[in-house]
């Protein structure tokens, strides 16, 4: 091996030395800095075969390079030359090269191949590689725009941390955020922790509006639509005998418009002879209106209506009944079940909202272990609650809804099932 110590002035001179004297093998074994300059030690398997010192250049006017120095070939610079080279070497000219617009010479017909291949055509793999550095970039902005708003978050905690620790607390009991922020947002920087939450509880109720009064016990015809599993069955049960012990049975008639659950009709039979009232069967709305008519000096009418999921195509059919009826003016009430998801219910708001809905019941309140999620969907939609349903006593589960009574279960929930609520975001964070 041959060792060897160089010194320039400064680094890319120390290295063209290297080159010159041991080649491009070389290799460098330190570097340092000394005086006048920079010393390389450097070394090379074999013995270098000594080159001849390069010629000083002499001062010469700068020239501009041609078209053939800059593509690394020593032929024609024009581009006449060039196309008709490529054509004569049948070699396809680079996609880069194309013909000015501007005092270009014509092509003629001598080459018809290179004026094809003048604009190259992306390949597959090509737009494979772009999408995946769309993808790439996609990724990363998403990564920066968390990172963001994570500082964004701790810069609001440090200035308002009573602010954040409320916000937390509403979203962990189900509250949509941006309602929690609403929420948050009159909170004044003097309170206490315990005055700010009273006052919170005390805004989020006169936030939900209630109905405050029996409606169905006045009279009228209402039916109650929601998806599979609400209740709407037991609820109509548990009203008409409500109504029947007020009034009598004699007053209450019930119609199921539910051809589509087995035993539909029987269920609610069995219940209409339990209470003492009559029933009737109706499958399209010719058929309601004429249930209607024969009910017609009943004080309270109740109609059952089938269970759909909000998705389920059967549903529009079912919300154009309860429209073509015009013999009578039907109220319809939509039942949403309390342990559902969010999301679930604003999508079950959306698809019901096609009917006029003079309001909404909360149903299966014993069996949630959190009451945000429909308080904030009912506030979202704008929608009142009439009644609440906790078990499946007829006719005592079902109450009158009350918006402080609502938020003051919703906090007491959230209390008992605060480590419920946690334990994802303990899992999330890896303890």
């Amino acid at each position: 091996m041959k060792i060897r110590r160089f010194v320039g002035k400064d680094m890319r001179e120390a290295l063209s030395k290297v080159k010159a004297e041991l080649g491009g093998d070389a290799v460098i074994m330190s570097n340092k800095k000394v005086d006048g300059g920079v010393e390389i030690v450097a070394a090379c398997d074999k013995e270098p075969v000594p080159k001849p010192a390069p010629l000083k250049p002499q001062a010469a006017a700068p020239k501009t390079a041609s078209l053939s120095e800059i593509i690394g070939d020593s032929g024609p610079d024009s581009l006449r030359e060039l196309l008709e080279k490529q054509v004569s070497q049948n070699v396809t000219p680079a996609p880069q090269f194309q013909a000015p617009t501007k005092h270009a010479p014509k092509i003629t017909a001598n080459a018809p191949a290179a004026t094809e291949n003048l604009t190259a055509t992306p390949t597959q793999s090509d737009n494979n590689e772009i999408a995946l550095i769309k993808e790439e970039l996609s990724s990363l902005r998403q990564v920066l725009e968390f990172q963001v708003n994570g500082l964004l978050d701790q810069r609001r905690q440090r200035g308002h941390p009573l602010h954040s620790y409320f916000e937390q607390q509403f979203t962990q009991m189900g509250l949509d955020k941006s309602l929690a922020e609403e929420l948050v947002g009159y909170l004044e920087t003097q309170m206490t922790q315990k005055e700010a939450w009273l006052f919170l509880l005390k805004l989020l109720s006169n936030r939900l509006h209630c109905q405050g009064q029996d409606q169905i016990m006045q009279g009228g015809v209402f039916a109650f639509v929601g998806p599979t599993g609400t209740g709407k069955t037991t609820t109509v049960a548990k009203l008409a005998a409500k109504f029947a012990q007020r009034y009598g049975a004699d007053q209450v008639g019930l119609i199921t418009i539910d051809s589509y659950r087995i035993a539909a009709f029987e269920q609610l039979a069995t219940y209409a002879k339990i209470i003492g009232c009559s029933v009737k069967k109706a499958a399209n709305a010719q058929e309601l209106s004429d249930a209607l008519t024969q009910f017609r000096s009943r004080r309270l009418i109740l109609i059952d209506t089938a269970g759909f999921g909000q998705r389920d195509s059967r549903l529009i059919n079912q919300l154009d009944t309860l429209k073509q009826s015009g013999c009578a003016t039907i109220h319809n009430y939509l039942l949403l079940q309390a342990s559902a998801q969010r999301e679930v219910l604003e999508e079950t708001l959306a698809q019901y909202q096609q009917i006029s809905l003079q309001g909404c019941i909360f149903t299966k309140l014993d069996e949630c272990y959190s009451l945000g999620q429909v308080i904030s969907a009912a506030i979202a939609a704008r929608l009142p609650v009439s009644y609440i349903t906790d078990g499946q006593s007829v006719p005592e589960d079902i109450h009158s809804a009350d918006a402080k009574q609502l938020v003051a279960s919703a906090a007491r929930l959230f209390k008992r099932h605060a480590r419920r609520h946690a334990e994802p975001q303990v899992r999330a964070a890896g303890y």
